[in-house]
C-alpha cells in the first residue's frame, strides 16, 4: 500500500508533508526547497535527481529547477505552468513527456 505523505527534515525537526499538499519542488543545488499549496516553504538537503525517485506518480520534473505536482496544475499555456499563481516554465527537453502525461489526463 502506498503511502500518501513522507517526512521531511527542516529547520532541525521532522516535518510530516502531505503528497497532495506539495505545489512545487525548486531545486537549489544540494538542497531543495519544498513550496505547499498555502505556499509554506521548506529547505530540505536533497538533490531534486534523488527526490524524484521517491515522490509518487503524480509528480513529474518540468525543468532542471523544478518538479512539480501534477493535480495542483491550473494551466499549461506558452511552455509556462500555471499552479496557484505560481509560474514555472517548462524546459524543452521535458515537453513532450509533458504533453504526454497531460492529454492521458484529459477528459
Amino acid at each position: 500500500m502506498a503511502t500518501n505523505f513522507a517526512f521531511i527534515k527542516s529547520d532541525k525537526k521532522l516535518i510530516k508533508l502531505n503528497f497532495n499538499e506539495i505545489k512545487v519542488i525548486k531545486g537549489l543545488g544540494n538542497y531543495v526547497e519544498i513550496i505547499t499549496t498555502t505556499n509554506k516553504k521548506y529547505s530540505y538537503y536533497k538533490s531534486l535527481k534523488e527526490l524524484i525517485d521517491t515522490l509518487p506518480d503524480e509528480f513529474m520534473r518540468v525543468h532542471n529547477s523544478y518538479i512539480v505536482n501534477l493535480t495542483t496544475i491550473d494551466s499549461f499555456q506558452d511552455n509556462h505552468l500555471l499552479l496557484s499563481g505560481s509560474k514555472i516554465t517548462v524546459a524543452k527537453s521535458y515537453r513532450e513527456c509533458l504533453t504526454l502525461r497531460i492529454n492521458k489526463l484529459m477528459l
